[in-house]
C-alpha cells in the first residue's frame, strides 16, 4: 500500500460489508436465488491530512504535494503484462467522504518505472499552473479513462448510489487500449473501439505497477516560486480533508478465453 504515516489498516478497510459490491461478481448458491455466496468484497481506500508518501523513508524525498492512498496487485508483471489482458474493478462514490472537484485525482492506473501511467482513470479538474480561473471545470464530475499520452477515451458521469464497473483490455505487444464499462448489475459492454497507445514504451520498460486507490493532486499555491508551482510532487495546496472511495471486482484476467463481463459470462475481445 502507498500511503502516508498511519498503518495500511488506517487508510484502507478490506473488511467493509456496507455498501455491497457490485454485483456482477458475486456468485449464486443454486436453487437459493438470490442469496449470495460471499466471493466478492468492498475496499474502502481513504485520504487525509496524513497521507504524504516518503518514498524510500527520507524525509527529503517526502511527497507534500500529494495526498495519497493505493493499493498495488502482485508485483509479477509478467503474469498481468504479457500478450493481452484486462484489468477489473468497480468505483463507488463515499458520499460521508466526498472527492473535492476542484482537484485532480487519478485514481486507477498501471504505472511503469518512469512514473507515466500506461492507462489512468481520473475524476476532477485537471491540474493546471496557473491554477484555471473557473473550478470546478465542465468535466470534473467526470469518471474519464485516458491512454499514456493523456487523451479521453471514455468518459462518464460519476453520480452517487452507483457502481461504475469498468474492464480495461491493455495489448501489451501492439500497445493498444480498449474500455468495457457498464453501472450497477448491468454486464459489461464495449464502449470504445480499439485505441493506439503508440506513445508507451515496448517491452518490459512498459510495464508497471497496478494501483487503485486515491491519489489527489494540489492546486497551485500563488505564494510558490515559479519553479515550485509547477511540482505538482513537492508543492500546492492541498486542504488536508477526509475523502475516501469505495472499490470491488479488481482483478485481471487474460483474453484467451474471453472477457468476464459478469455472472460467469464472458465476450470477445475488442479488435477493432
Amino acid at each position: 500500500v502507498v500511503r502516508g504515516s498511519q498503518n495500511s489498516s488506517y487508510y484502507v478497510d478490506f473488511d467493509k460489508l456496507l455498501p455491497p459490491p457490485t454485483p456482477l461478481w458475486v456468485g449464486k448458491l443454486p436453487g437459493f436465488l438470490p442469496l449470495p455466496k460471499l466471493t466478492e468484497q468492498t475496499v474502502q481506500v481513504k485520504i487525509d491530512n496524513s497521507s504524504v508518501f516518503v518514498p524510500g523513508g527520507n524525509p527529503a524525498n517526502a511527497q507534500y504535494g500529494f495526498r495519497r492512498t493505493e493499493v498495488i496487485a502482485q508485483s509479477d508483471r509478467n503474469a498481468m503484462e504479457t500478450g493481452t489482458t484486462v484489468f477489473h474493478f468497480s468505483i463507488l462514490k463515499d458520499d460521508l467522504h466526498k472527492l473535492n472537484p476542484k482537484h485532480e485525482y487519478q485514481i486507477v492506473f498501471i504505472e511503469p518505472n518512469d512514473g507515466t501511467h500506461v492507462f489512468q482513470v481520473r475524476y476532477g479538474s485537471n491540474f493546471a499552473n496557473p491554477t484555471q480561473a473557473h473550478l470546478p471545470t465542465s468535466n470534473a464530475y467526470n469518471l474519464e479513462v485516458t491512454d499514456h499520452a493523456l487523451n479521453v477515451i471514455y468518459s462518464v458521469p460519476f453520480e452517487s448510489l452507483t457502481w461504475y464497473n469498468f474492464a480495461v483490455q491493455v495489448d501489451w505487444t501492439n500497445r493498444t487500449l480498449g474500455v468495457f464499462a457498464s453501472k450497477n448489475a448491468d454486464t459489461l459492454k464495449k464502449v470504445t473501439k480499439l485505441k493506439s497507445n503508440l506513445s508507451t514504451t515496448a517491452g518490459p520498460d512498459g510495464q508497471g505497477d497496478f494501483h487503485f486507490g486515491v491519489l489527489k493532486l494540489p492546486l497551485v499555491n500563488p505564494a510558490d516560486s515559479e519553479a515550485n508551482k509547477g511540482d505538482v510532487v513537492h508543492h500546492g495546496i492541498q486542504e488536508g480533508t477526509t475523502e475516501a472511495l469505495y472499490y470491488s471486482g479488481v482483478f485481471v484476467e487474460s483474453v484467451a478465453n474471453g472477457v468476464s463481463v459478469g455472472y460467469g459470462k464472458t465476450t470477445s475481445a475488442i479488435t477493432a
